[in-house]
């Protein structure tokens, strides 16, 4: 990078000669500037300001001379959309710098800071790097992103922005500096984006980015070294499926990326693949940020006239509302509720959809997929060892032992926890009577068949869709079970248990002060705000957001008038009740549940809800909402 750092210097200099020459003033721009030369005089400014030359080339943490960047990987804690890139070292500008290969999708790199500086790490105040952006087809275009950091015990979020706008500005040295207050420490991490992409825009392929001489400062300007044997750790993104139902069959519409103010509505025209997808059972889900958590969409073309749906009591309406994850990350709308406003038939729907919130908000994805159910197993038992991968179309797996295949009967599901090139996998019963056969592949093998319920990390495949191709007998299944996808996959582990499933729901009404926590068989809980006892309704259920030790929570009614009595602990006291679905973040207790104990009139149940686990557990927040069923 030494040259281009020289020639940053002198172009820099040069500038300022002019500058003295002119006696210190410049141009005022008129109204007939163009676009381009409005461009060209902001990439001087940030020439001129740029300070990639000020260090010597060995005054930087790191240079990538010797081709190691373990230390960065996929990001998807800022936007859980971004895509899959590919990472190596090559030759840049006359030096090494870091490629990251874009998928197709916004990059977002992360880079193992904590680990990076050691016991350094709370020193950090700055981080400079070089970076640039190349077309593929050798086009400049210009793009723009981000840099992240995530700071403290609570990994607080801040960002700086940066962009290329002219390819003489190309590349160019970007910074962050950590906020004042904040420190770095064990679990902090950045990530550098790239999400604009004037190229990707206009068709031509995403631009690759590439990432150069970066540089850690202590407050005093003091370059910290980095050991770049550090290894990244892909944070958790605690991806959030409460409230939400599973999709199958998805397809995405593309370059759906977009943002407005608060009831501003900007969207984009629908793809004949999203039109065609858009039928009965059928959901559209958007990835997205919002000021007040709220997202719903517009149709603005509608032959109905001008249609919001799914903003619930947003603008006063008191209408139906989209479905909502307790993040406030994901929105789903269903056909069905699109249809109530708009009619069944899709060809009056218009051909632009639109998405809106009651404050400033970002999407990030839209995608439309048949609705599926959204599982938690109870009673599992492990498939001991279940580890293992392949490249795309091919198989591997092992031999069922005696207790798999015991826990292999109607109601159950087989739970693959696994990650993938193309994020579905299915299983192969290799060795089944009826001859080799792939169970829950949907259509990638061009087939029809049925899908298993795949998010990415978890797959479900029931015994119903087994046993639809085998047969109802396990014991003509054959003995091994293997996996299968149609890219590269790696499985990490394999379940059997009883298939629940968790309820869609929306219109919910929050329990204020309704954290709490305790030990395994300690109780604690709040009195129902009159909302949430009008709330609590047939049809309606009870979702929980918590932690436990165990992994379970139920609820406990202290003061129900047919006595102290417990709902949803299923077998954790010997009782054999009925179970709440738990999957170790979201609890669901359903009105059902409750009124089979301690009946239908829900003045009887007493005024307060407590919560209880067999181990030490914490409870994050409460919610009542309403079943989509």
């Amino acid at each position: 990078m030494k040259a281009k750092k020289i020639a940053a210097l002198l172009l820099a200099s040069s500038m300022a000669l002019s500058l003295v020459a002119c006696g210190g003033k410049q141009a005022t721009q008129t109204d007939s500037t163009s676009a381009t030369e409005a461009e060209e005089t902001a990439a001087a400014e940030d020439a001129a300001k740029e300070e990639p030359a000020e260090e010597a080339a060995s005054e930087v943490s790191i240079d990538f001379e010797d081709g190691v960047f373990g230390f960065v990987g996929n990001d998807k804690t800022v936007n859980s959309a971004a895509g899959d890139s590919t990472f190596s070292v090559e030759d840049y500008n006359g030096g090494k710098a870091l490629k990251i290969t874009s998928s197709g999708k916004a990059i977002y790199a992360g880079i193992q800071a904590d680990a990076l500086l050691g016991d350094k790490a709370s020193e950090l105040k700055t981080v400079e790097m070089t970076v640039g952006t190349e077309n593929p087809d050798g086009t400049f275009y210009s793009t723009a992103g981000n840099i992240y950091g995530f700071t403290g015990e609570k990994n607080n979020k801040s960002n700086t922005a940066w962009s290329v706008y002219l390819e003489t500005a190309n590349p160019k040295t970007i910074s962050y500096t950590v906020p004042d207050g904040e420190t770095f420490g064990a679990g902090n991490y950045l990530v550098l984006s790239l999400e604009n992409d004037t190229g990707k825009d206009k068709g031509a392929t995403p631009a690759n980015l590439y990432v150069a001489d970066i540089t850690f400062k202590d407050a005093s300007g003091n370059v910290l070294a980095a050991d770049t044997s550090a290894e990244y750790v892909a944070a958790d993104t605690g991806s959030d499926r409460s409230n939400l139902c599973a999709l199958t069959d998805v397809v995405e519409f593309e370059g759906f990326a977009v943002s407005g103010d608060g009831w501003s509505q900007a969207g984009f025209t629908m793809p004949q693949e999203i039109l065609d997808a858009l039928v009965p059972g059928s959901v559209v889900e958007i990835t997205y940020s919002s000021e007040n958590g709220d997202m719903w969409v517009v149709m603005n073309e509608a032959a109905a006239g001008w249609m919001r749906v799914g903003q619930g009591n947003a603008d006063g309406s008191g209408s139906d509302s989209a479905y909502i994850n307790n993040s406030k990350t994901t929105a789903q709308i269903t056909f069905e509720q699109i249809a109530a406003l708009c009619s069944d038939d899709v060809s009056t729907w218009g051909t632009t959809m639109q998405c809106e919130a009651s404050g400033a908000w970002e999407v990030y994805s839209v995608k439309v997929g048949k609705k599926a159910p959204s599982y938690a197993l109870t009673n599992a038992v492990e498939f001991p060892d279940f580890a293992v991968s392949g490249d795309g179309w091919s198989q591997a797996g092992f031999t069922m032992p005696q207790e798999i295949i015991d826990a292999l009967v109607p109601g159950s599901a087989v739970e693959v926890t696994y990650s993938s090139e193309n994020g579905e996998i299915w299983l192969v019963m290799n060795e089944a009577a009826v001859g080799w056969s792939r169970v829950g592949q949907g259509n990638y093998d061009g087939s029809g068949s049925d899908a298993a319920v795949c998010d990415g990390s978890k797959a479900y495949i029931t015994y119903e869709q087994i046993a639809a191709i085998c047969g109802d007998d396990v014991s003509t299944w054959g003995t091994t079970m293997q996996c299968e996808a149609s890219g590269a996959w790696e499985v990490y582990g394999v379940r059997v248990g009883t298939a629940s499933e968790f309820k869609m729901i929306n219109n919910l009404v929050q329990v204020p002060d309704s954290a709490a926590s305790g030990d395994g068989w300690s109780q604690a809980g709040f009195t129902m705000p009159q909302e949430m006892i009008d709330a609590l309704v047939p049809g309606s259920v009870v979702t929980i957001s918590y932690t436990s030790e165990n992994g379970e929570l139920w609820v406990v009614m202290n003061e129900a008038a047919v006595g102290w009595s417990r709902v949803g602990q299923g077998n954790y006291d010997g009782s054999g009740s009925d179970s709440a679905v738990c999957d170790g973040k979201t609890c669901q207790v359903t009105y059902e549940q409750i009124a089979a104990i301690c009946g239908d009139d829900v003045a009887t149940w007493g005024t307060t809800m407590q919560c209880e686990a067999s181990g030490a557990w914490e409870v994050y927040s409460v919610a009542v909402g309403q079943s989509a069923e």
